[in-house]
């Protein structure tokens, strides 16, 4: 199956959108599943029971609350896996890897290792997506999308916490070989109110060929 936009063919049935919180990447996923006839496949973290108690008292919850997103993951992992990709594209807002980033910042040295032997084990049995979309932001464009989006349980994310978990995903990615990648500088574009942007940025999905590329915003001035 290959999306398709106005008789442009897109090569993907397994698109993936990643980026730090904040960033925006279930908004663009929902937006790209609508505009390419697929499905979204969501992450619902407000499922995971110990994320509340983790922003509260992270070295106390961060193992179960770690462990519970690895599991819920591999599951929608394993689903995807089982549906038909060359019927209808699959976009996700998560790659399943994502996990371990979170996991070596959270984690002490001694719950690392045990989550280490749990993710070796799963880590093989998932499917590659076919286009990884990074999306990058700054930390204080982060922060202020998450205090507008008012979840009351990240009123406790700390900045310096943000800033490392951007950090980790700008290092993963800069290093990230596995799928084609494109990343995409979200501090100042607008997917949503500004449609001219999402059809700028499939059409450059349309272009990608296997390693890293970059997309460059409309209002950047350059095409």
């Amino acid at each position: 199956m290959m999306g398709n936009l106005g008789g442009l063919q897109l090569p993907y049935s397994y698109i993936v959108v990643e980026g730090p919180l904040g960033v925006g990447k279930t908004s663009l996923a929902r937006l790209l599943s609508e505009r390419l006839g697929g499905r979204a496949v969501l992450e619902q973290t407000e499922d995971n029971p110990f994320l509340p108690l983790f922003y509260k008292n992270p070295k106390k919850h961060c193992f179960q609350t770690q462990v519970f997103f690895l599991l819920r993951r591999y599951q929608h992992g394993l689903e995807i896996s089982q549906m038909d990709l060359f019927r209808q594209v699959v976009v996700a807002d998560y790659l399943f890897e994502k996990d371990r980033i979170f996991a070596a910042i959270n984690l002490d040295e001694n719950e690392f290792w045990l989550y280490e032997q749990i993710y070796s084990l799963l880590k093989d049995r998932m499917p590659r997506p076919d286009l990884v979309i990074f999306l990058q932001a700054r930390t204080e464009v982060l922060a202020e999308r998450i205090r507008k989006r008012g979840r009351r349980y990240e009123r406790s994310i700390s900045f310096d916490y943000l800033d490392a978990v951007n950090q980790a995903f700008n290092d993963f990615f800069f290093h990230y070989s596995e799928a084609p990648l494109l990343v995409v500088n979200a501090s100042d574009v607008d997917f949503i109110n500004v449609p001219e942007e999402l059809d700028g940025l499939i059409r450059e999905m349309a272009t990608v060929k296997p390693g890293t590329q970059y997309y460059i915003s409309l209002g950047s001035g350059s095409s």
